[in-house]
């Protein structure tokens, strides 16, 4: 029996503080008490202003808490039903705060609403009316008064906590703790007899290293190592693990060249290690010291001598790889207006292109790509994918403002095609995320959303663009990993979005040759087998605000952000996907700047066909797209998947379960139980002819895929810290 609850991240929010009590309106009724007020907000900084923002303005999936979107929703519901939604959800790490710490918090967001307080405390019976207690007024006190600390703001209060200090199995240190708060360069050393990585080095790499974000320019996750085979991979042991900081997502993608690891840890720390051992070797705090968003960072770039990694308040920075000294220091776009990184770059012939998160509010600059001369850090170019009045597409957003068009974000590295020197990028939808909340119509496509992009990496010019899902409604994007694949003579794009259909493009001109559905979706009535054009459901074109509808998969995603990859001795892709399916209602939201964000409620249940399995792991040919196998399971997967020469792929989910699965079938050949979720981007390197596997955990966020489940597979728990890097190897042979 499908289970049916709120999402842990569908808070209601709004958009602007300050607004005034109307003229002549009645003093609204005081229900909490100033000291329930005050405890509210030290409770809120501590556990939900990571996602919410210290000044409720909302961010990625957590929308705003304050101002007149808020009351447009909840302004005929009752106080009540605002204490028991959020603590039935939230914080959506799976922390529970007390009773008490529940009732403050709501007392807050009420007061940050306009409602005064009193001398009666609120309680969990409370029921008035939202409207009669706020009257839709905001106090322009409440966000300034609830800026945070320096450092913190992460759930949990654990913002800027580093990890712990001391010994750890198999040799590695934690981070060390005199140094929280910090910035710059923390732990100095130099990485001994580096050799910097050329354009050739970029492109056929040594099998030992790990160079950019899934390995290799094409994207395929895949190493030609093959020291790990199907037989002796059950002997796999932990070789080290590094205690990594706490606080916040942790998705990381290691880079590993020549023996050195580089890694990057939540709250924009980056460290390089020795691959072997897991000794640290300099480390700089590259700030800011506070939780932005999600706050995840996906990855980073190496070219040449410097260490390319993006900041999440916006910024691109070059290390120098030796030392992990500033080189320079180059902002992307002005975080004062909301904009945020989650991916770091790649490089290409000296160009360090990246994208950008945080697009989704109205009145901001628009979204784009941008790439940067790797010397120096200048801006070389910038590729809009918002495309406002005078630019090309501009007219797909109908009668929409200029400022009412938002979101388009490029939260995933691209990949690139040496030989046709371009490179391929994946886009978010268009914000707020249904039509009816937005105002734009079925005939309104909204370029350049949910679409693939080519792109010439010189100068961000367009080659050709494939629009996957027109007017996309239910944010269900397409902004995901694209792997390069050549059959024959036939060069292809693969892609694979949020509702779980695998997509086949011809990457030199964009022209669609075919589609396969990998999980159960009722979105699409169908998808034309020429054009690829998918055709949506007539209750999702003829929506409403304050309506619900029903549609599989959920914004978990069929695939999400955990990457797929490419088994080339075999010719099959190997995919992370999820099963579930939600409600979503759009709400009525002011069209002004400042509005916008994602502007819906969610609620989610199991999949049809599922039995309750959320997590599926399946192969397909990629010349037939045919599934070659499939194991599903009842938690989800929260890595990339990585396969290897040896045959043997490694995958982890979210109950801590870190294996070994044979390429051939799918079967597991070995597992380890890890101290929190196995979450981010695991990486196959060599040291000194000995073959390592790594994976980081993470104890926190991850967006839908990890959210999702919270609600829908309740009985798995985990550890609410725990984020470190494990690495594993084969058994040393005695010399």
């Amino acid at each position: 029996m499908s289970r049916s609850l709120f999402s842990a991240a569908a808070l209601i929010g709004a958009a602007s503080l300050g607004v005034a009590l109307a003229a002549g309106q009645p003093a609204p009724a005081a229900i909490f008490t100033a000291e329930q007020a005050t405890a509210g907000r030290a409770v809120y900084q501590a556990s939900c202003a990571s996602c919410h923002m210290p000044d409720l303005a909302g961010r990625n999936e957590a929308p705003q808490l304050a101002g007149n979107n808020f009351m447009n929703t909840w302004r005929s519901r009752s106080t009540r039903d605002l204490f028991e939604f959020i603590q039935s959800t939230m914080p959506p790490t799976g922390e529970n705060l007390s009773a008490g710490q529940y009732l403050a918090v709501t007392a807050y967001l009420l007061q940050a609403n306009g409602a005064p307080a009193g001398s009666n405390a609120f309680t969990p019976a409370t029921a008035a009316p939202i409207g009669s207690v706020a009257a839709g007024a905001v106090r322009n006190t409440a966000a300034s008064s609830a800026a945070p600390a320096a450092g913190g703001g992460a759930p949990g209060g654990r913002a800027g906590a580093p990890g712990a200090a001391g010994q750890l199995p198999g040799g590695g240190r934690g981070g060390a703790a005199a140094n929280a708060g910090v910035l710059g360069l923390t732990v100095s050393g130099t990485v001994k007899n580096f050799t910097p990585v050329t354009d050739e080095m970029m492109r056929n790499q040594d099998p030992g290293d790990w160079l950019m974000a899934r390995r290799n320019y094409q994207g395929w996750s895949y190493s030609p190592l093959a020291q790990v085979t199907r037989d002796n991979v059950k002997d796999l042991q932990l070789a080290w693990v590094w205690s990594m900081n706490e606080g916040q997502t942790n998705e990381p993608s290691p880079l590993v060249h020549n023996g050195i690891l580089y890694l990057t840890n939540t709250l924009n720390i980056v460290q390089a290690l020795d691959a072997r051992t897991g000794e640290l070797i300099w480390e700089n705090r590259i700030g800011p010291n506070a939780a932005t968003g999600i706050a995840a960072m996906r990855n980073m770039a190496i070219y040449q001598d410097k260490v390319f990694v993006a900041s999440t308040d916006a910024r691109l920075l070059a290390l120098d790889a030796r030392t992990g000294k500033t080189v320079w220091d180059t902002p992307i776009a002005d975080r004062a207006k909301g904009y945020a990184n989650t991916a770091g770059p790649i490089v290409i012939k000296g160009v360090v292109v990246n994208g950008l998160v945080g697009c989704d509010r109205y009145g901001n600059d628009g979204c784009w790509i941008s790439g940067y001369d790797a010397t120096t850090g200048k801006q070389l170019w910038k590729f809009n994918t918002i495309a406002r009045t005078g630019q090309a597409g501009a007219e797909t957003w109908g009668k929409l403002a200029d400022n009412l068009r938002v979101g388009g974000e490029t939260w995933i590295a691209g990949s690139y095609d040496p030989d046709l020197d371009l490179m391929y990028w994946g886009t978010a939808q268009a914000k707020p995320w249904m039509r009816a909340s937005r105002g734009t119509t079925n005939f309104d496509n909204v370029l350049y959303t949910s679409s693939t992009l080519a792109l010439h990496p010189k100068d961000g010019t367009l080659a050709w663009h494939y629009q996957h899902a027109p007017g996309e409604s239910l944010d269900l994007d397409e902004v995901f990993e694209r792997v390069l694949v050549d059959v024959g003579d036939q060069k292809l794009v693969f892609t694979i979005g949020k509702p779980g259909i695998l997509w086949k493009l011809d990457r030199r001109n964009g022209q669609f040759l075919g589609y396969k559905e990998t999980v159960f979706q009722n979105v699409f009535e169908s998808i034309d087998p020429k054009s690829g054009a998918p055709q949506y459901r007539a209750d999702i074109l003829e929506q409403q605000t304050g309506q619900w509808v029903d549609s599989c998969p959920s914004t978990e995603g069929g695939h999400n952000w955990q990457a797929m990859s490419y088994h080339q001795p075999t010719g099959v892709l190997v995919i992370p996907l999820s099963q579930s399916c939600m409600a979503m209602s759009g709400r009525k939201l002011e069209f002004t700047n400042g509005s916008g964000g994602t502007g819906a409620d969610r609620r989610f249940f199991e999949m049809p066909g599922s039995e309750g399995n959320v997590g599926k792991l399946a192969a397909f040919d990629v010349k037939t797209m045919k599934e070659v196998w499939s194991r599903e399971q009842r938690s989800p997967f929260l890595t990339g998947v990585i396969t290897t020469a040896g045959g043997v792929g490694f995958v982890g989910d979210l109950d801590r379960v870190f294996r070994a699965f044979d390429v051939k079938t799918g079967d597991t050949l070995w597992q380890a139980r890890l101290g929190t979720t196995v979450m981010g981007y695991p990486v196959v390197f060599s040291v000194g002819g000995r073959q390592f596997v790594a994976v980081t955990t993470g104890a926190q966020g991850g967006g839908s895929p990890r959210l999702v489940p919270r609600t829908i597979v309740p009985e798995v728990k985990q550890p609410t810290t725990g984020n470190a890097l494990y690495v594993f190897a084969l058994p040393e042979k005695a010399k």
